[in-house]
């Protein structure tokens, strides 16, 4: 009998029995460990060099075009290239501008307008980057093992994501920005090693090529979807009006209390790496749609709270339990995609759900950092946790699809499941004969 604590721990099977899922998920660990802490450094060197809210929020906004073009057209690039290769190439162009911050930043009057060009850049290779990463997941896992991957590269991205921004805060303010750029140069050239390593993985023979047409029909399907069209509109709403990343200098600053500055950038996805370390439990609800609707709920009740409460350790508890919720989203949005979306259009639903995750919280830096100027920083994160309630709870009434996602009897989830089966008992036959 299986104990309760170790029904509680990570599916490791995805990790044994994949080669290319332990490379790729190294990979991940290292360059995500590194962009973290950019992630930090630069809107951090944005508020040292113009003092101005807006500007940092600006970041974002920079971001967002060449996120929603790259989005869609890397999803459809995805279906229609090698994903080995797209994955390749936009990762060693990253390190590429992140060379360019660190330059930069040891000039002796570093410059303001570089921070926001390769903010628009790097946006442009991970809109990308991301499709083809999404879409070669069910191709190099077992279909039964998905929501297993999930959790593992949601762990891996919040090791990172905790361990990243907690040594930035030290990094930069005892060593400065430069060495924070300099280290997630290394990682970048770190990850491309095992990235190099993995097997090629063309385009299937179904897949279309990359037009505004093939973009058009990806995005009919996800419309016909109604379950999967809530998942993503359950992501925008909470990220838009709830992400308070941008404004998180100003509120250190408010609380005096500048030197928990990196434990706020870390508290959220350490809260996602609680969630993780605990995963075990997600395989066993069958209901994922319930799962995203209230998780987003509470993201935003928890993001809320932070803006109310006065203490620093306080607000550093609800970001963590907002983490935990963002987090169990996550694992289950991932579930429903990778369950249920057919090959051939993978990497264009991977490039529209990469608007849904990515959109939101550039558009929500921008909301913050507005909102913080003009009414203030603690009313700024309040009143977008208590906006993402509302706005959650209205999707959830009108699409009623979602609520009622159950992977064991939805149609495309057991067509899908079938076709895996068939796939790989006609393997396995094959190589019966071909060892007779």
């Amino acid at each position: 009998m299986t104990s309760p604590l170790r029904a509680l721990l990570p599916d490791l099977s995805p990790w044994r029995d994949s080669v290319d899922f332990r490379k790729l998920w190294l990979s991940g660990l290292i360059t995500n460990f590194g962009s973290f802490l950019t992630f930090v450094a630069l809107p951090v060197q944005m508020k040292e060099l113009t003092g101005s809210a807006a500007a940092v929020g600006a970041i974002g906004a920079v971001e967002l075009i060449p996120l929603i073009v790259f989005g869609l057209y890397g999803g459809a690039l995805a279906d229609a290239a090698d994903k080995r290769k797209l994955i390749l190439w936009t990762e060693a162009g990253q390190g590429a501008l992140c060379a360019v911050l660190l330059v930069n930043a040891v000039l002796p009057d570093p410059l303001v307008w570089p921070l926001f060009v390769v903010a628009a850049l790097t946006s442009a290779l991970g809109s990308v980057q991301r499709p083809a990463l999404d879409s070669l997941m069910p191709r190099i896992v077992a279909h039964e093992q998905l929501p297993a991957a999930a959790s593992l590269n949601s762990l891996r991205w919040t090791v990172g994501g905790v361990a990243g921004p907690a040594l930035a805060g030290v990094v930069v303010a005892y060593a400065g920005l430069g060495w924070a750029y300099a280290v997630d140069l290394a990682t970048f050239a770190v990850s491309l090693l095992f990235v190099v390593g993995l097997a090629s993985s063309p385009a299937s023979h179904e897949a279309a090529k990359p037009s505004l047409r093939s973009i058009a029909e990806g995005a009919r399907y996800a419309w016909n979807r109604k379950e999967l069209l809530g998942t993503y509109a359950i992501d925008l709403a909470a990220m838009f009006l709830a992400m308070p990343l941008a404004v998180l200098p100003f509120l250190a600053d408010e609380l005096d209390a500048e030197w928990s500055l990196g434990l706020m950038y870390a508290a959220i996805p350490a809260g996602s790496l609680l969630v993780s370390l605990t995963s075990g439990w997600t395989s066993r609800v069958h209901r994922h749609g319930r799962m995203v609707v209230l998780a987003a709920a509470g993201w935003g009740l928890a993001i809320a709270a932070s803006g109310v409460v006065g203490n620093v350790w306080l607000v550093l508890l609800f970001l963590l339990l907002g983490g935990c919720f963002d987090m169990v989203s996550g694992i289950f949005r991932g579930a429903m995609w990778n369950q249920t979306i057919p090959d051939e259009l993978r990497g264009r639903l991977a490039g529209i759900e990469l608007l849904s995750y990515s959109v939101g919280p550039q558009l929500g830096q921008v909301r913050a950092g507005g909102v913080a100027a003009w009414r203030g920083v603690r009313a700024s994160v309040w009143t977008g946790g208590l906006a993402c309630v509302a706005g959650v709870g209205l999707l959830a009434v009108c699409l009623p699809g979602l609520m009622r996602y159950d992977v064991r009897t939805n149609k495309h989830a057991v067509r899908l499941r079938e076709q895996r089966e068939a796939a790989t008992r006609e393997a396995g036959t094959g190589a019966g004969q071909g060892a007779t």
